[in-house]
């Protein structure tokens, strides 16, 4: 059904202002409402992508097409790292379930492969083979990676402009680091039960995405530089039928750990310092398909961003009165990676890579920095 005959389909939540702004929220996220004020609504974002793998890609990439670096792997590219005994970039996905396109999502493609992203599972191995085999000592496993790296280091020498060699040995070397601190930042067991709680861990509805949030909390503290965490791994989201029954339970899974992560940065004295984005590939149609459910929707659709200097209590843009189309302040993919380079302190016009003789940036050269987020006027 196209989208000139699809019959439209009524919005079922109830909106209130809230904050001292008087954000507008809806009742799927009461506990984000606590924290309208910090919230900077994005209201008018476009994409190409009009399928999962296209959509997925381009808000990792900036292509719809696979091959190119994540916006993870420019910002380590950009900014280096902060922790030698971390990775720089880090995935967090909430199931055994794989994110579309797969690892592609956090590649680096032409940039160097250390920059891209290590994903951490779910459950108690976040990282796997983390620990030393059974009855090999600390004491041995130095001496067989130092033996390693010499063999490595000789066999590099005549290889150097090979990355993804340079990055399997740079791989190794992290992980021994990795044995030491790892296992103490992703220890949730160590934090008070009143944390525990603020992002609903022991609520089975919301203990696994509180505990993405939670590991995410801990990681900003010891200098990680870019966290990417995956809710509805498998396209829950994909609401194609049974809209209010789908969206319901996954608002619900989510809404009090983003607000519990956004109030633990804010009393740490972290938010300012720490930029965080919600959103997905693309949003949902106002008009109904098979009845009760809602189609992929590039043209105009709602993100945030809080924290990282970003004016909170605050909306840009607007779509037309169907909700369909983006017609004010449009910020297409392109320019939300500009935005948020530009809100790290980076300007996406010189962090530039020389892949095959061409610059190349992370918004494929059409991106524009929106100043209102990143001035707040």
């Amino acid at each position: 059904m196209g989208e000139t005959t699809a019959p439209l389909m009524r919005s079922k939540r109830t909106f209130k202002q809230h904050g001292e702004s008087g954000l507008w929220v809806s009742d799927w996220f009461p506990h984000q409402a606590k924290v309208a004020d910090e919230l900077c609504v994005i209201r008018s974002c476009v994409s190409d992508g009009i399928n999962h793998a296209g959509g997925v890609c381009q808000m990792n990439t900036g292509s719809v097409f696979g091959g190119r670096p994540s916006l993870g792997s420019w910002i380590s590219y950009g900014l280096g790292t902060e922790n030698k005994s971390l990775p720089g970039f880090v995935v967090i996905k909430d199931s055994n379930s794989m994110v579309v396109n797969g690892a592609r999502a956090w590649g680096s493609g032409f940039i160097p492969a250390s920059h891209q992203g290590v994903l951490f599972e779910q459950g108690n191995e976040p990282i796997k083979f983390l620990n030393n085999p059974k009855g090999v000592t600390d004491s041995r496993q130095e001496h067989k990676l130092k033996f390693l790296e010499e063999v490595n280091q000789r066999h590099y020498q005549t290889r150097e402009t090979n990355s993804d060699l340079e990055a399997r040995i740079r791989s190794y070397e992290l992980a021994f680091h990795m044995q030491a601190e790892a296992p103490e930042a992703i220890d949730l067991d160590s934090e008070p039960e009143h944390i525990k709680e603020l992002y609903g861990l022991g609520d089975k509805e919301t203990e696994t995405y509180g505990r993405q949030c939670l590991m995410a909390r801990r990681l900003v503290e010891r200098g990680v530089r870019f966290i990417q965490l995956y809710h509805g791994a498998g396209s829950k989201w994909d609401s194609h039928t049974k809209m209010e029954e789908n969206h319901g339970r996954l608002c619900n899974n989510v809404d009090k750990p983003i607000a519990g992560l956004i109030q633990d940065l804010k009393q740490r004295g972290l938010l300012d310092e720490t930029l965080i984005i919600w959103g997905g590939e693309f949003g949902r149609t106002p008009m109904s398909e098979k009845g009760d459910g809602r189609d992929h929707n590039p043209t105009g659709f709602t993100m945030w961003m809080a924290g990282g200097g970003v004016k909170g209590g605050q909306t840009i843009g607007s779509t037309d009165e169907l909700g369909l189309y983006a017609v004010e302040d449009r910020l297409h993919v392109h320019d939300i990676h500009a935005t948020v380079m530009g809100l790290l302190g980076l300007d996406h016009t010189e962090v530039v890579y020389m892949h095959k003789g061409r610059p190349e940036r992370v918004d494929l050269n059409e991106g524009h920095a929106h100043q209102g987020i990143i001035s707040g006027v």
